[in-house]
């Protein structure tokens, strides 16, 4: 497996357990990967500014810092695919780790196998999306757009008038996934990576529902939309520009 410029591609697994720290790295390198291991979310900080991973594995339950902690602070400041790793019964943990970003999960106990693929597919994935020319982790957390302003830091949408407008968190990933990638023609498949990563159901809409809900909200006139175009055969398209405000 190997990265766009041929060189292994790098896995960060943080998992306080030295078992499965050192069975993990022992099977991901077999199959190609570059692997770094950490014990902690501190050790993974200390990794963290040094090199910049392809990929996060991250386990939830840790001492100290847990892994969603770990994982809001890796979504506020980098674009790196994370894989949560979780206990069978953390069914409440995995969702709001999704709902925080993280691209898919595995339940312990699993086989190695399964992580490899799943490695694999978000890699892929990750590849396969546009890139954001305004760096989607940027200094700005506060973005306007057709008289809106969205704060990114503190998920809130204002009007014109000052109101602020209630977002669910899906409305929110799918505007910012827009925003950061305003005149691109996103399909549906990279808005489902973009939004919720793997796991769909994590949600209860599918993304053209998502995008109708979120057009009662953004448009003028939500029947025929000026700012969240449809393309036929393509997906859709956030047709506005979008500026940075300090």
């Amino acid at each position: 497996m190997l990265t766009t410029d041929d060189t292994p591609a790098h896995v960060l697994l943080i998992d306080d357990h030295r078992d499965i720290r050192e069975t993990l790295t022992r099977y991901l390198e077999r199959h190609g990967l570059r692997v770094t291991a950490a014990e902690d979310a501190a050790a993974c900080r200390r990794v963290l500014r040094t090199t910049a991973p392809d990929l996060v594995v991250l386990d939830i339950m840790m001492p100290g810092e847990d892994g969603l902690s770990l994982c809001r602070h890796l979504r506020e400041t980098t674009d790196v695919p994370v894989i949560f790793l979780t206990a069978l019964g953390e069914s409440t943990d995995r969702v709001v780790g999704l709902e925080m970003g993280a691209d898919d999960y595995v339940a312990k106990p699993f086989e190695p196998r399964e992580l490899l693929a799943r490695i694999k597919a978000v890699l892929r994935r990750s590849r396969s999306l546009p890139v954001d020319p305004g760096g989607r982790r940027g200094a700005s957390k506060r973005v306007e757009f057709d008289g809106w302003v969205l704060d990114l830091g503190r998920r809130e949408l204002t009007g014109a008038d000052g109101v602020a407008v209630s977002l669910s968190t899906s409305e929110f990933l799918l505007l910012e996934a827009f925003v950061r990638h305003p005149g691109i023609v996103l399909s549906r498949d990279q808005l489902l990576d973009l939004t919720k990563g793997r796991v769909a159901d994590a949600f209860d809409r599918s993304i053209d529902n998502q995008v109708s809900r979120l057009r009662r909200k953004v448009e003028t006139d939500p029947r025929n939309p000026g700012l969240i175009k449809t393309v036929w055969g393509g997906g859709y398209c956030f047709a506005v520009s979008v500026r940075e405000l300090p």
